[in-house]
């Protein structure tokens, strides 16, 4: 399982690089729980990776505008962004889920970017989507992957609203169909075996990596280290 840290510009992602991230997942908490980053800090950010790590881009917790979206990724691809996110915010159908994935799907064909479809473990506080459908939805848009996270950033984690029984048969159904499964929402340290035990591909974190735990304060390496070395305890 890959450690995903959530970045917000340059110098966060150098604390995350520091700390062992796999993976720097840029966005704007301020704009949200998938909230979109400038085109200039992911490309300062995919700079910086210089190779070494994978950079995820956030492109928003969508309405459902399938046009919106494909402009939105295609300005992620264009920066380098190797993941694109996509918050199934506004898609209240399965039907209509699938045709925003693929509408972004078309938009970024001939870049090396893998399309994440996102739903919402707390669906029916937020009044998303049921994420039980998301591995059907991204097989059917032929998209490259799931992730769950949560809208509402109040502390409350995603596993207080999907029990593991559930988020293992998910897992099981995204990985028959070949595609990737991540999991995200005020995870700590101490969720991270359970998490790991399900068999998830990537877990995103950003508030257990900042400091006094808070979602906008700034991330501290010490802390990612922390966090990476209970997925790869040291020898």
């Amino acid at each position: 399982m890959r450690l995903m840290i959530s970045v917000v510009s340059a110098m966060e992602a150098r604390e995350a690089l520091l700390g062992g991230a796999e993976i720097l997942d840029v966005k704007n908490p301020a704009e949200g729980s998938l909230g979109a980053p400038s085109p200039m800090a992911i490309q300062e950010i995919k700079n910086l990776s210089s190779g070494s790590v994978r950079v995820s881009a956030a492109i928003g917790d969508m309405p459902d505008l399938p046009g919106t979206a494909a402009l939105a990724a295609l300005g992620a691809a264009t920066c380098g962004a190797d993941y694109i996110k996509v918050g199934l915010y506004g898609s209240r159908t399965e039907e209509r889920a699938i045709k925003l994935l693929r509408a972004v799907k078309e938009a970024v064909r001939g870049f090396h970017s893998s399309v994440i479809a996102a739903a919402y473990a707390d669906f029916e506080r937020a009044g998303t989507l049921d994420p039980l459908c998301l591995p059907s939805v991204a097989v059917q848009a032929g998209v490259q992957g799931c992730l769950l996270d949560t809208a509402v950033k109040d502390g409350h984690s995603l596993i207080e609203f999907l029990d593991p029984k559930t988020l293992s048969h998910m897992v099981e159904q995204t990985h028959a169909n070949g595609l990737l499964f991540g999991l995200a929402g005020a995870l700590q340290g101490k969720n991270l075996p359970l998490v790991q035990s399900l068999g998830v591909d990537i877990v995103g974190i950003r508030t257990a990596a900042c400091r006094d735990g808070q979602r906008d304060g700034p991330l501290v390496s010490a802390q990612v280290l922390q966090l990476h070395r209970i997925l790869v305890p040291v020898v």
